[in-house]
């Protein structure tokens, strides 16, 4: 009885290895690890955060085949990538590359940290240094610790 979770459990663990159909794979040992490895790379469209070497959704099945067919036909890892990115956009890559929008999207929250850090450095040195008119002379000075002697003076009621 302990026996079959235990085999359920090895089994739900093992989903990911059963992606890849066996008919799926290329011939060739080398070509079928570059497919793999690209497989790896590419976002599931359907699952979103796995890659399509680990899902079993039916489009992933679709792209890994287009990797397969894409490779068989004598294009470079790259032109794999680049053809499923003009495709299906920047989307379907695990790892977005860093140009154009991307490059944007990954440098504009440190973009807006140093600015927010500027203008919070510009607004506690305002804050701190006083413009001369607003600054007490000697008079005014003179009168208020006049006024905190004499009210250090008066009996506490």
């Amino acid at each position: 009885m302990r026996l079959l979770p235990a085999l359920a459990l090895l089994l739900a663990l093992a989903g990911p290895v059963f992606a890849v159909d066996p008919s799926e794979r290329l011939a060739d040992p080398a070509l079928e690890e570059r497919a793999r490895q690209i497989s790896e790379e590419l976002r599931c469209l359907v699952c979103q955060n796995q890659s399509i070497d680990a899902s079993d959704a039916q489009l992933a099945r679709d792209l890994r085949l287009i990797v397969r067919e894409r490779i068989a036909a004598g294009d470079s890892d790259d032109a794999v990538r680049d053809f499923l990115v003009e495709r299906y956009g920047e989307f379907v890559l695990l790892r977005p590359r860093a140009h154009g929008v991307g490059l944007l999207l990954w440098g504009l929250p440190l973009a807006l940290l140093l600015v927010a850090g500027a203008g919070l450095f510009v607004a506690f040195r305002r804050r701190t240094a006083l413009p001369a008119a607003e600054r007490l002379s000697a008079e005014e000075e003179a009168a208020l610790k006049a006024l905190a002697q004499d009210g250090d003076e008066r009996p506490n009621h």
